[in-house]
């Protein structure tokens, strides 16, 4: 059957996908807290600026 992918395939494809976001995540995570012994996190306008870097907010029009 053509155009189909094989469920093998797609278990394959979805493990890529589910690291690739895992590392997405604590890379983000990481770019925002300071340390784990304390609330502060880093101040808005960084994080915005990391945001922005990854491509996660959407670009002025």
């Amino acid at each position: 059957m053509a155009g189909q992918i094989s469920e093998s395939d797609q278990i394959k494809q979805f493990k890529e996908f589910l690291g690739t976001y895992n590392k997405l995540t604590e890379n983000c995570f990481v770019d925002c807290i300071k340390d784990f012994t304390s609330r502060d996190v880093k101040p808005e306008e960084q994080n915005e600026a990391l945001a922005a870097k990854a491509g996660l907010l959407s670009q002025p029009r």
